[in-house]
């Protein structure tokens, strides 16, 4: 792990990170311009998605270029590639951001169909997930980064237990269609972004103990022990 920080990859470190903290900012900044009807912080978060395309365009660029120039041992070759698949989850979470910003703007020509308690609560689960997995990727710590992964069954729960409640409002009142749709595909957009921290701190446990553990029943039920 030391190695990655050596001159040769401090740029690739540095966007990584920026790519990290801009994604974790899209998400809240989407989820509280769900909360407020903030059209306008709906808005800025759509036209920044492209700055998350643009960073891992660079670290695409950055990863290949070291590869090419130095010959990485495999320690650090791996570490290169983590960093990739890192970028692509990341990006994804900007995507998500983007689409629920959208469904903001028109959920926001609308009364509010119920308080926006359970979606908050999981966007903050989310968010965390993010913030851990990428801790754990520079600093190692595999034992972090299998918590990580189990927290992702608590936004598993979160989102069904809204699925269920939403389709209950569209049983009662047909009039509630079209808004318990929009908040269905945000809560799904949340719980995918929960997926994509848990890619990361996945791929962290690879990089750490050299073991994917991506289909590990034992890790994601808990017993992190075991599995990591």
């Amino acid at each position: 792990m030391k190695r990655f920080f050596d001159s040769e990859l401090e740029t690739f470190r540095t966007h990584l990170i920026k790519m990290g903290e801009t994604a974790v900012a899209q998400l809240q900044d989407a989820m509280k311009a769900l909360v407020d009807a903030d059209i306008g912080l709906a808005d800025r978060v759509i036209a920044r998605d492209d700055e998350l395309d643009q960073l891992e365009i660079k670290i695409d660029e950055e990863a290949v270029r070291y590869m090419n120039m130095r010959a990485p041992i495999a320690s650090d070759l791996r570490l290169v590639i983590v960093g990739m698949k890192a970028s692509h989850d990341l990006e994804r979470v900007g995507d998500e951001a983007t689409s629920i910003s959208k469904r903001a703007v028109k959920l926001a020509a609308e009364p509010p169909l119920k308080p926006y308690v359970d979606l908050p609560r999981m966007a903050g689960v989310a968010a965390q997930m993010l913030r851990d997995a990428l801790d754990c990727f520079f600093h190692g710590d595999p034992q972090k980064a299998a918590s990580v992964i189990r927290r992702d069954a608590e936004v598993d729960t979160l989102n069904n237990q809204l699925y269920r409640e939403l389709t209950s409002y569209m049983l009662e009142s047909p009039g509630t269609i079209g808004r318990a749709i929009e908040l269905m595909f945000i809560s799904k957009s949340i719980e995918r972004i929960a997926d994509h921290a848990t890619n990361i701190a996945e791929e962290m446990i690879f990089l750490a103990k050299g073991k994917d553990v991506r289909h590990s029943p034992d890790l994601k039920k808990g017993d992190g022990a075991a599995a990591v």
